[in-house]
């Protein structure tokens, strides 16, 4: 596997690649790598000749500097994780070499990027959009690869793709869970050994949740939801969205949309650790 570290060697490298009549899929993360990263390589290695994963810890998405200066940074670690499965490329830029003055673009698709994050995170998606169409001027890539426990990115992303006219195509795969139910994120390791049998509550009652969809209104079962979760000491509700899983537009009934996901955000623990994840109900 080879490290680059601009954007003018990994274009060279690509070009080369391409050439050769090689396909390109790409696997945009901010590093902290753990096994659901992994899955989206290994997913990315079996339908592309060359995969490229991107370790670029992004600060135009982080709306508070003490978020953004907690994230781990375990670049050495994750370099390792990617060649045992058979990256191909790790490009791990500087911020002054992604960002050698400020971006301006603004990217605007509501309801998609308004609700949720977007509401809780001012200028989240206006930066994820920012770095993910770099990622993809820079690498031109057939397919790119994200993790679906990031559901609301992926619909922003898709609004982004179709308005910009990237030819690639977006490719969601399954959450990773650990035993526990805990959704696999990079945040993860911030928490404590308690703190996580406390956070393996959120998606069991989510879970819990899916057997009243036939007796109990959209309403009824967000109210379950929030006020179990809020029930267990140690956890917080920030949101808990029911939702078009294709619009993000809030439903009312259980029938107003084809796919109705539950999105949501809980704060955890005494020095509080955001935690998001989501589930299907139709």
């Amino acid at each position: 596997m080879e490290v680059i570290q601009t954007i003018n060697k990994l274009q060279q490298v690509l070009n080369e690649y391409r050439a050769a009549g090689k396909s390109v899929g790409l696997v945009p993360t901010m590093g902290a790598l753990h096994d659901g990263h992994a899955s989206l390589v290994d997913r990315s290695v079996k339908e592309n000749d060359v995969t490229v994963v991107s370790i670029f810890l992004n600060p135009t998405q982080f709306n508070d500097k003490s978020d953004l200066e907690r994230y781990p940074r375990t670049l050495e670690a994750d370099c390792a994780l990617l060649e045992q499965h058979g990256a191909t490329i790790a490009f791990a830029p500087s911020v002054s070499e992604v960002y050698p003055e400020p971006d301006t673009r603004s990217f605007s698709y509501p309801p998609t990027d308004s609700v949720m994050e977007g509401a809780f995170r001012p200028g989240h998606f206006n930066g994820v959009c920012q770095i993910v169409s770099k990622l993809f001027c820079y690498t031109d890539p057939d397919r790119a690869y994200f993790g679906e426990k990031d559901y609301q990115q992926i619909c922003v992303i898709r609004r982004m793709v179709d308005d910009l006219k990237f030819r690639v195509q977006i490719v969601p795969c399954p959450v990773i869970r650990e035993e526990s139910g805990l959704a696999r994120s990079s945040r993860n390791t911030l928490l404590t050994d308690d703190e996580r049998v406390l956070a393996a509550h959120i998606y069991r009652i989510m879970k819990q949740s899916l057997a009243l969809v036939h007796e109990k209104t959209v309403q009824e079962v967000h109210d379950y939801v929030v006020s179990e979760i809020d029930a267990i000491d140690g956890l917080k509700v920030q949101y808990y969205s029911i939702v078009d899983g294709d619009t993000l537009a809030d439903v009312q009934k259980w029938d107003d949309a084809a796919h109705v996901v539950g999105c949501i955000t809980v704060y955890c623990g005494a020095t509080p650790i955001r935690l998001i994840d989501h589930i299907r109900y139709i």
